[in-house]
């Protein structure tokens, strides 16, 4: 190594990112070894850069090791396409790739994009292949990059949703790495010049301290919950046209359970750029996380903890200077929701555009219900497009009135028309947790829908059943699923325990506050049910829960995320 670094001073992580030879590592050769389903230990850090993330499952670790066999690896890939926006036929060739190589189900994430589950080993480089046939790829899905830009999803409810999915493709392109990795390692492409000449312009050769996420949102609409984001950017209209962007920085939802030094922050807003320079916003702010982000302790590393050690004018500084300019003043925004409209609404396009709930984000077939094959014979008679939301849900985007009734009639052929749901359950997100997330320490996804279940019972016997409330459950702490953000949250602690959280605000704007720790089901529906009977009696005209349980000091609002209790 040339570079004068103190490697004992940083993470392990750092060197194996520099000694990867740009984001090579080992990877031929643990995807050649055929003694084990799993990668080499390094090699599981530096396939996250290429959308990969090693699993297992952990419903049959028992049987298993009882057999003296190793965890039955295999593998999540994740697509980056910013903005969520899929032709046809890359949903077809999502769904043939679910049946050939992965579990046989889509899963929507909570960042617009497509996972798919249970590849093993062998298949990776197949699945990552055929995706590159049909224009996906997985580049910096994961990994300490920037990862998928979120945009606002719905075309019908913003004139200006092709300008902004344009600009979170520009930005995406603009900040992906350099390397050739991902095509000689994928995709057989060969390294045309020795590698170790290769250089990353923006990266460097370690890349960031950290992951990274953007996201760009319409007002009213907050879709892509923009304060959770590193870099959040607020559409700004004015006179019919984007005059510019809103620049929050510094949002960032991952903690870790007794370690109070981390926690969720909501993104800050510094300033207005126009959209000419929002490019550059969005690079310099990488460049200063880069050069400024904490890479001794990884669980400080995200931008939030840089701000907040920093202080926000000191960052604010130091971005102009990078910049060589100021950003203007904050104009003027307001921001009414987190969650989807659902049902179908005509665009300023002259199109129909149905949004449908999904639950859990999971497409599958499941006895009469098939949405998985709902969507395929969908896909092959809509003139439209279909777009990810960043709840999880979808849009079978711009069709003509002959095919939304195509689309209706295959929606109710194969059972699954859209439902009159229950106010709680439109606005529910769940991450995937049990059985595949390593990290999970309870259930999310298998678990969610029957709590929302018996929480209905309860609201129901107040007249609350359409009442929108956002609830949201992930099984650890890093809050995939946004879960800070959510006016009830809930972070699995160990199996069928779960931290109680109240008090976020329905436009994703504030976070919540612990209530109750370790509480079962049975605690969870006793401690919500005199909330939810005081709500229904004493609200205030229009008011949200999450707002009414601040209101009357269930919980106190955090102001600060250094403030927040775990």
């Amino acid at each position: 190594m040339s570079e004068n670094i103190n490697w004992q001073e940083l993470s392990e992580v750092e060197k194996l990112k520099y000694d990867s030879n740009y984001l090579r590592g080992t990877l031929t050769e643990s995807l050649a070894d055929p003694i084990t389903g799993a990668i080499s230990d390094g090699d599981t850090q530096i396939s996250k850069f290429h959308g990969i993330y090693q699993q297992w499952d952990r419903d049959i670790d028992k049987e298993r090791k009882r057999q003296k066999l190793e965890p039955a690896f295999s593998f999540l890939i994740r697509l980056r396409m910013p903005g969520g926006r899929f032709t046809p036929g890359q949903w077809l060739a999502m769904d043939e790739l679910s049946e050939k190589y992965a579990n046989g189900t889509l899963k929507l994430t909570t960042r617009q994009t497509f996972q798919l589950h249970g590849v093993l080993k062998r298949n990776l480089k197949a699945t990552i292949k055929e995706m590159n046939d049909h224009l996906m790829d997985t580049i910096a899905a994961c990994g300490d990059v920037n990862r998928n830009v979120m945009s606002h999803a719905n075309p019908a409810q913003s004139s200006f949703h092709a300008e902004v999915i344009e600009t979170a493709k520009n930005i995406s392109e603009h900040l992906l790495p350099k390397t050739g990795a991902y095509h000689e390692i994928w995709l057989d492409k060969k390294l045309v010049a020795d590698s170790k000449e290769e250089v990353e312009p923006l990266y460097g050769n370690r890349y960031l301290p950290r992951k990274f996420k953007i996201g760009i949102v319409i007002p009213p609409h907050n879709d892509c919950d923009v304060f959770s984001q590193d870099l959040g950017f607020i559409a700004i209209v004015e006179n019919d046209k984007i005059v510019g962007y809103n620049v929050a920085v510094g949002g960032g939802l991952g903690t870790t359970f007794g370690k109070p030094e981390t926690y969720p922050r909501t993104g800050t807003v510094i300033g207005f750029c126009t959209p000419d320079q929002i490019i550059d916003v969005a690079e310099k702010v990488v460049l200063v996380q880069r050069d400024n982000g904490n890479r001794k302790d990884r669980k400080q590393a995200r931008l939030k903890y840089t701000i907040d050690r920093m202080g926000v004018e000191e960052f604010v500084a130091e971005l102009t200077k990078y910049l060589g300019y100021e950003l203007e003043p904050e104009r003027e925004y307001v921001l009414d929701r987190n969650g989807d409209d659902f049902g179908w609404i005509k665009g300023s396009d002259k199109k129909w555009h149905l949004t449908y709930f999904v639950e859990g984000g999971r497409v599958l077939d499941r006895g009469e219900y098939k949405l998985k094959t709902a969507l395929r014979e969908i896909s092959k008679v809509i003139d439209g497009d279909i777009i990810l939301t960043g709840n999880q849900n979808l849009i079978i985007s711009g069709v003509s009135t002959k095919v939304k009734n195509q689309v209706d009639a295959l929606l109710k052929t194969y059972g699954v028309s859209p439902e009159d749901i229950s106010g709680l359950r439109k606005n529910s997100i769940a991450c995937v947790a049990l059985p595949t997330c390593p990290l999970a320490f309870a259930e999310a996804e298998r678990y969610l829908p029957d709590l929302v279940t018996k929480i209905e019972t309860i609201l129901d016997e107040h007249q609350l059943g359409k009442e929108e409330i956002v609830i949201r459950m992930t099984g650890c702490p890093n809050g995939c699923g946004r879960p800070y953000l959510a006016e009830i949250g809930l972070i699995g602690k160990s199996p069928g325990y779960y931290n109680l959280y109240l008090g976020g605000s329905f436009n994703g704007s504030r976070l919540n506050t612990l209530y109750k720790q370790t509480i079962n089901e049975e605690e969870i529906l006793n401690e919500l049910r005199p909330i939810i009977a005081d709500f229904a009696a004493n609200r205030e005209d229009g008011e949200h829960f999450g707002d009414f349980v601040l209101r009357n000091n269930y919980v106190e609002e955090i102001k600060e995320g250094k403030d927040f209790k775990h």
